[in-house]
C-alpha cells in the first residue's frame, strides 16, 4: 500500500522553528555557565536554585531540539497522522524535570537558612544574573511569538520554561538586593524557596498541558468555531444537517470529522462540491494552521438506511431531522 498523496498534504517544517530552537540551545549553555560563575562568586542559595534551573534547562531545551525534528517528520506507513504527539510527551517531559529541580531548590534553600552560609561578591554576582535575565526575556518572548506563529507546542512550551528562567532570576536579584542592603542572610534562603515554589507551578502547567494533548481534550474555542461554520451551512441550506462532530490538534496539525446529511436525491457531484465548500469555509477559519477536515456525506433518511446502532454512535451536536 502506498502512502504517498496523504504525505503529499503533510505541511513542511517551518524554518523559524529551526531558528528558534537553535537560539534557545545556545542561550541555555550561555545560563548555564553565567550562573554557576555568579554562584562560585558568592555562594547565594539563590543564585544557585537559578543554576540549578538552567542545568535543567539545557537538558530539557535539548529534548526539546530532538522532539520538534521528530514531530515534523511526514506521517509514514507506521504514523499514519504524522509524529506530531511527541510533541506533548516533550510538554510533559519538561514539566516533570522542572518539578524535580524545584524540590531540590528547596531542599537546598532550607539546608542554607540552617548553617547561614556567609555571602561575598554580590555586586559582580548580581550583575552577571541582570544581564542574563535580559537575554532570558528576549529569548522567551521569541520562543513564545515563534511557537505560537507555527503552532508548535514545543516552542511554546520551551519559551515558557525560558520565562520562567527570567522570572527565577528577577526574584534573585531582589532577594539577594536585600541580603545586600540588609545584611540578613536569612533572606538569600526565603528567596530561594519563593523561587522553587513559583518554578513547582510552571511544571505543573506544562504537565497538565502535555495531559490535555494526549488525551486529546478538546478546545472549547475550536468547538465553538466549528459548529458556527456547520450551523450556518444548515441555515444556508448547504446542509441539512450534521452530527459525530470531532476535532483533535497535534502539534501544528488539526484534525476534523463530521457527518452531513444532504437530501436524498442529490447528486454525488453535487454532495462533493457541497462536502468542499464547506470544508472550505471551515478553512478559512484558521487560517494559521493546518486543517485536515474529513466529511462523511448521508441522506436526509440516514436513520433509515444507516446500519443498525449508529444511533448510539451520535455526537452531542447532532441537528438532523428526526
Amino acid at each position: 500500500m502506498s502512502y504517498t498523496n496523504y504525505m503529499k498534504i503533510q505541511p513542511s517544517p517551518h524554518p523559524l522553528q529551526k531558528i528558534a530552537i537553535s537560539a534557545s540551545l545556545a542561550a541555555s549553555a550561555l545560563m548555564l555557565g553565567g550562573k554557576l560563575t555568579a554562584y562560585y562568586m558568592t555562594h547565594s542559595s539563590a543564585i544557585l536554585s537559578d543554576a540549578v534551573e538552567s542545568v535543567v534547562h539545557v537538558f530539557a531545551t535539548g529534548v526539546a531540539a530532538a522532539s520538534l525534528w521528530y514531530a515534523s517528520k511526514p506521517a509514514d506507513e507506521n504514523h499514519l497522522y504524522g509524529h506530531g504527539k511527541v510533541a506533548y510527551f516533550s510538554a510533559g517531559f519538561e514539566g516533570g524535570i522542572i518539578l524535580f529541580a524545584s524540590l531540590g531548590i528547596i531542599f537546598n534553600a532550607v539546608e542554607n537558612l540552617i548553617t547561614r552560609q556567609p555571602l561575598q561578591n554580590l555586586g559582580m554576582g548580581l550583575g552577571i544574573i541582570a544581564v542574563l535575565a535580559v537575554v532570558n526575556l528576549l529569548l522567551g518572548m521569541f520562543l513564545l511569538y515563534s511557537g505560537r506563529k507555527t503552532h508548535s507546542l514545543v516552542l511554546v512550551s520551551n519559551g515558557q520554561h525560558v520565562l520562567t528562567d527570567m522570572w527565577t532570576s528577577i526574584g534573585v536579584i531582589l532577594g539577594v538586593g536585600l541580603v545586600r542592603l540588609t545584611g540578613y542572610i536569612w533572606l538569600d534562603g526565603v528567596v530561594a524557596i519563593l523561587i522553587g515554589l513559583h518554578i513547582l507551578t510552571s511544571g505543573y502547567k506544562l504537565m497538565r498541558k502535555s495531559w490535555k494533548g494526549l488525551l486529546d481534550e478538546a478546545d472549547p474555542l475550536i468547538t465553538k468555531i466549528l459548529l458556527e461554520c456547520l450551523e450556518n451551512a444548515v441555515k444556508e441550506g448547504d446542509i441539512v444537517g450534521f452530527h459525530q462532530l470531532r476535532h483533535r490538534e497535534t502539534e501544528n496539525i488539526m484534525w476534523v470529522e463530521t457527518h452531513v446529511t444532504l437530501p436524498d436525491s442529490m447528486t454525488n457531484r453535487e454532495a462533493h462540491d457541497i462536502a468542499t465548500r464547506l470544508e472550505q469555509t471551515v478553512y478559512g477559519r484558521f487560517p494559521d494552521i493546518f486543517v485536515q477536515m474529513t466529511t462523511h456525506i448521508e441522506p436526509a433518511s440516514h436513520d433509515q438506511v444507516h446500519p443498525k446502532g449508529h444511533e448510539d454512535l451520535v455526537a452531542p451536536h447532532d441537528v438532523s431531522p428526526k
